[in-house]
């Protein structure tokens, strides 16, 4: 039976207004270098953004997020970022920047099953709360 492993997460933001500083998370990001797991979910909650700025570009910021789940999967369709190694991937995914799509700081977590892992960080970090 395997023992639990180390993952790294970050949340994807969606910050609609950089210069206000305000955001909603729209995602998660999880990386296991010891297992090769790179793997994000997406779930943007477009009211929400809309509530932020009503003249946001849902369009935009779709195409924009639907990327990050494509970079993780990697390959020749995820262009050239998508050829680098998961844990290349992973620090170029949440690198820090200044623009609408931004992550969180880097935070670790332990478990045995990364797709429960990511399951469980999305309920708790981008859906809203029941």
């Amino acid at each position: 039976m395997p023992g639990p492993h180390i993952y790294d997460y970050a949340i994807v933001r969606v910050v609609p207004r950089v210069e206000r500083g305000e955001f909603i998370n729209a995602g998660v990001i999880v990386s296991c270098a010891a297992k090769g797991f790179l793997k994000a979910r997406i779930e943007l909650d477009e009211s929400r953004l809309l509530a932020l700025d009503a003249k946001a570009d849902l369009e935009s910021v779709k195409a924009n997020l639907a990327t990050i789940p494509a970079i993780c999967v990697g390959g020749d369709g995820a262009g050239p970022i998508g050829k680098l190694s998961v844990r290349e991937r992973f620090h170029w995914l949440v690198a820090p920047r200044s623009t609408v799509i931004q992550t969180s700081a880097v935070h670790m977590g332990r478990c045995e099953d990364m797709e429960a892992a990511l399951d469980h960080l999305v309920e708790k970090m981008v859906r809203r709360p029941a």
